[in-house]
């Protein structure tokens, strides 16, 4: 099995019940199965139209035996399920999911770049990630905790803890 992470973020049609029915949908993958997963994060948006809603984001950590190629593929298909449509770059979303990390992978293909080329600067994906594996280093970048500043951690919020975990 190999371990990987997946960014799940919305701000459209109930965020976090979007994001919920992303973390189901991921459990329920073939050849996959979800070890964690972080809090819910609500984070104004960074890069969108000013009017844009405040997106809910989590991170989840899988064990999968697909490529991935084939994980990036499955979660883009949730995306689309869950109505994603791409109308502008940055555009409010129903749901987005990125595939952050593949074991220690590093890959660069006009489909995937491993990790994710901007994961270390955002945030809203650190801070979840830092919840549920604290002591991962991101290849080519190094250890998530020398990335947790205070200023790239601005103005994100945990949201309380709801019953739907699946873990």
């Amino acid at each position: 099995m190999n371990r990987a992470f997946v960014a799940l973020g919305s701000n459209l049609e109930n965020p976090k019940a979007q994001v919920e029915q992303a973390l189901v949908a991921l459990s329920q993958l073939p050849e996959t199965r979800l070890v964690k997963q972080s809090s819910l994060y609500q984070t104004a948006p960074i890069d969108c139209i000013a009017t844009a809603p405040d997106f809910i984001n989590a991170v989840a950590e899988v064990e999968t035996t697909l490529t991935p190629e084939a994980l990036l593929d499955a979660i883009l298909n949730i995306e689309n399920i869950a109505g994603r449509e791409r109308p502008y770059i940055n555009a409010p979303r129903v749901l987005d999911c990125d595939l952050l990390l593949y074991g220690d992978i590093t890959l660069n293909t006009s489909k995937l770049t491993l990790p994710h080329p901007r994961m270390h600067t955002r945030g809203f994906v650190l801070l979840p990630l830092f919840e549920i594996a604290p002591d991962i280093s991101i290849p080519n970048h190094g250890k998530i905790a020398a990335y947790m500043t205070p200023d790239l951690l601005l103005g994100i919020n945990k949201l309380p803890s709801t019953k739907n975990h699946l873990l």
